[in-house]
This record gives C-alpha cells, structure tokens and sequence, in this order.
C-alpha cells in the first residue's frame, strides 16, 4: 500500500509543472494576446501534427497532459491532440534502455509512432474542418479560476483543481494495476496477430502511466508481440485521457476520441503483426 501511495505522490507531482505551463499559457492568450495575434497563431496550426508527434515522443507523460487542457481551450486542434497521444511512450523508452533492450529496435519503434502520429493528425485535421469556437473563456468559467486575480494566480488554482482530480483517481488506479498484478495480465496475451493489439489496446487506454510499463516489461518478457506492443503504446497517453473528461465537457467528443485512438492502436497493431 505505501508503495502505490508513493508512485501516485510522484506520478501527480511530475504532472505539475506541465499543467501549470499549460495553463498559465492559456491564460497569457485570453488576456494579453489580440484577436490579430491569435489569428496569426492559427496559421501555424496546420504543422501542429508534425511538433506534435515529435514532443510526444518524448518519454514523459506530462506533454499529453499540457496538450489536453490547450486543446480544451481550442489552442491546438484535434489532430495536434491525437498526434501526441499517438507518439506519447510513456515510461517505455527508460525500460527499454535499462533493459539493455536493441537500441536500433528502440528507434524503430519511436520512429513508427511518429509516423503513425503524423499521418493520422494530418488526416483527422483535413477531415475534421469543423469551425473551432473559442472555449479558453467557457474554459476558465467552469473552473471557478477567478481570472482577475491575475494569470499567476489563476494558473495556480487551476493547477492545483486538476492535480487533486488527478491525484485521487491514479491512486484508485495504481491500487488495481498493483492487486490484478502483470502476471495475470500475461495470460491475456497469446502472441496471436489479432487479439493481442485488441487486449494490449484496451491496456494502453489505462489512464496511468503504469500502462506503458506494463506493456513493455510484457514484450520484453516475450508475452506479447512488437504489433501488440506498438498497438498498446499508440492507444495509451497517461493520465491524459483521464484529463480530457475532466476539461473538456463535450463528452460525446471525449468518447469519439478515445475509440479513435483504439481504432487507430488496433489497426496499426494488426498491420505491423502482419507485415513484420
């Protein structure tokens, strides 16, 4: 028990700082920047999906969290979003690497994230062409940030408000990956093309880093394939699916997202399972 205490402590604190960036960037929008500067910004959206997929792929979970809330905010699109879900990696690269894991394997699985990633921003934005409304004021509102006390102090209490939230459902979380244990969850995967991306995608929308962990120490424990690997760790974004249904009140959005990415997970794990 005080282990799961202590991960999800040091899980919610490397949270944090990204949260607060994000929002003291969604602040600093809605209160300093003109209408001509926005304007000026969303001309830039259509490359989001390439930074997106590229910081994604950093092995930290807190860029999906920090893209979450600007995307409730309307600052990054729909495609930016699921680009960095789709990199995101989580703990896996650390694992691997201090499993002395092929660093060219490494690369390649890194390399095919960012790929999938791009490809399908690029195609969720060119579909998705839905005329974006402001939600950074809808957004503020709902928190109760009381946004004229400043932007520091907003950003704090917004901060703190989501980082509870966070706090106290990881920890219900962390208590049932510990007690369900990884050995029962290896029974699950068969090494079979098909049914292993559709249980490892299920894994990976776990709302908790532990996720990507389970994942990778499965594969390298040979319980799982690389499609099934890859299929889990595209599905699989941190806590920041459990972000989204808290900032983004469209839920019927939030929905679609979540099986966009396991449609996404599944099919590109099938594939892989097939081709390599």
């Amino acid at each position: 028990m005080l282990d799961v205490i202590i991960d999800t402590l040091l899980d919610t604190l490397k949270l944090i700082p990204f949260l607060f960036v994000a929002f003291l960037i969604l602040e600093y929008i809605e209160h300093k920047l003109s209408n001509k500067s926005k304007s000026k910004m969303e001309k830039y959206q259509n490359l989001g999906p390439i930074l997106g997929s590229l910081v994604g792929a950093i092995p930290q979970c807190g860029f999906g969290a920090m893209a979450t809330n600007m995307y409730a905010g309307r600052v990054i699109t729909l495609g930016t979003l699921i680009s960095i879900y789709l990199s995101t990696s989580d703990e896996m690269l650390p694992i691997m690497l201090s499993s002395n894991a092929d660093i060219l394997l490494i690369l390649r699985i890194i390399a095919i994230k960012i790929a999938i990633g791009m490809l399908c921003g690029f195609i969720i934005d060119l579909v998705y062409r839905k005329k974006k409304e402001e939600h950074i004021i809808e957004f503020c509102s709902d928190e109760h940030c009381h946004c004229e006390e400043g932007i520091l102090v907003s950003s704090i209490k917004h901060t703190l408000n989501i980082a509870l939230f966070i706090l106290a459902v990881s920890f219900i979380l962390n208590l049932i990956i510990h007690y369900f244990g990884e050995d029962k969850l290896s029974t699950l995967f068969i090494n079979n093309k098909f049914i292993g991306p559709l249980v490892s995608g299920i894994i990976g929308l776990i709302p908790n880093c532990g996720a990507s962990v389970i994942l990778t120490e499965l594969y390298l424990n040979n319980a799982l394939s690389l499609g099934s690997l890859i299929g889990g760790l595209l599905t699989g974004s941190g806590v920041a699916l459990l972000l989204l249904f808290k900032v983004n009140k469209n839920i019927k959005e939030n929905i679609n997202i979540v099986l966009l990415l396991y449609l996404i997970g599944v099919i590109s794990g099938i594939l892989i399972n097939i081709i390599l």
